[in-house]
């Protein structure tokens, strides 16, 4: 008899942990899509802070206290994002300014889309509706309005913690890190220290190479668009470029994704279709350079994610947190393939992540 009570006992134990790790998951992503915001500055933080470690350091080396160090680094960051924002800030202006006539031909293409799409409509079903006037375009329900009028606040309120908290975050993670690394591995048991400070160390290496591998190749992307809008003489080359090959960092999807913004541009200018195969075209060859040649020598193989888990990671977290998720995406796996690889249980997580 006692031989046939231990089966169950053990079955309900390990459903019950199952369960609570079900339950912890639950609410650690419902924390992360209601306090977006504070999650995605942290996160922004903690890579920048990675990313200008090594410059720390070295200023640390020649003499210079690491809060002084910290502080420099901090400032020149600052000085650097709004010297670019300045540049681009004319730009800017001059293309919102001139949006009208780029707008109203993006309308009337997607005025003929529509009007296709409600004659395939009406072809199936009754387009009758009452109330309304033939041609008639009817007003967004209320509802709708306001919920695009919350989406908007809110990624003007991440804006504006990010804007604002990260770079003091940046600084005491600077200036702090050898009170941040002891106080870290004081949360965990002594048999498990050695563990994580290697878990550490290991992700350390990983986001730099990432951090500086990648941001190398975007300035390489930028550069290659811009000048090839500048050949093809498009209006606001340099500011097209920009976000094309921004866009065009995204994996995979940013091969497609980067086509729209000089569409939009190359809508008021050309009317043939080989233009727009042109640039499909040139950036699609920009982006596969970029992805298969450029980013693993630079990069390296610390990453080692395979498509799968990238694509499902863009999915997911461009759901949860939009264009700031494609962002963190590659930079979240990674670590969370480095925790799985240094955790017993988790290896098996850790070898379907890897490439």
């Amino acid at each position: 008899m006692p031989s046939t009570e231990t089966p169950p006992a053990i079955v309900r134990l390990s459903g019950s942990n199952f369960s609570l790790r079900v339950i912890a998951g639950a609410i650690i992503l419902l924390f992360c899509y209601y306090a977006q915001g504070v999650v995605i500055t942290l996160l922004l933080s903690i890579l920048l802070a990675y990313f200008l470690d090594p410059a720390v350091e070295l200023l640390e080396r020649t003499g210079l206290p690491r809060t002084g160090g910290a502080m420099v680094m901090v400032l020149i960051l600052i000085m650097v994002l709004v010297a670019v924002g300045y540049g681009l800030g004319s730009r800017v202006a001059n293309f919102a300014e001139n949006w009208p006539k780029y707008g109203s031909v993006l309308r009337s293409a997607a005025d003929s889309i529509e009007g296709k799409i409600n004659g395939i409509e009406g072809s199936v079903a009754p387009t009758n509706v009452p109330g309304a006037q033939p041609g008639e375009i009817r007003q967004l329900e209320p509802g709708l309005v306001r919920t695009m009028i919350l989406r908007g606040a809110g990624s003007l309120y991440a804006i504006f913690l990010e804007i604002t908290f990260v770079p003091f975050l940046v600084f005491f993670m600077l200036a702090g890190k050898r009170e941040v690394w002891h106080g870290t591995l004081q949360l965990f048991p002594v048999t498990k220290r050695t563990q994580v400070k290697e878990t550490l160390e290991d992700l350390r290496e990983v986001l730099r190479d990432y951090l500086a591998g990648m941001s190398i190749v975007a300035g390489m992307v930028i550069a290659a668009s811009s000048l090839f809008f500048w050949l093809m003489d498009l209006d606001y080359p340099v500011l097209t470029g920009i976000a094309s090959g921004l866009l065009n960092m995204v994996p995979y999807i940013g091969a497609v994704m980067a086509w729209f913004p000089a569409f939009v541009i190359a809508l008021a200018k050309f009317k043939s279709i080989g233009s727009f195969l042109l640039i499909a075209g040139v950036l699609t060859t920009i982006h596969v350079i970029a992805a298969n040649f450029i980013a693993p020598a630079l990069v390296g193989r610390r990453v080692r994610l395979n498509a799968v888990a990238i694509t499902v990671a863009l999915l997911f977290w461009g759901w949860v947190w939009g264009g700031m998720g494609l962002l963190l995406a590659i930079p979240i796996t990674a670590t969370l393939r480095v925790i799985c690889d240094h955790t017993e249980s988790w290896r098996p997580i850790g070898r379907w992540l890897s490439a």
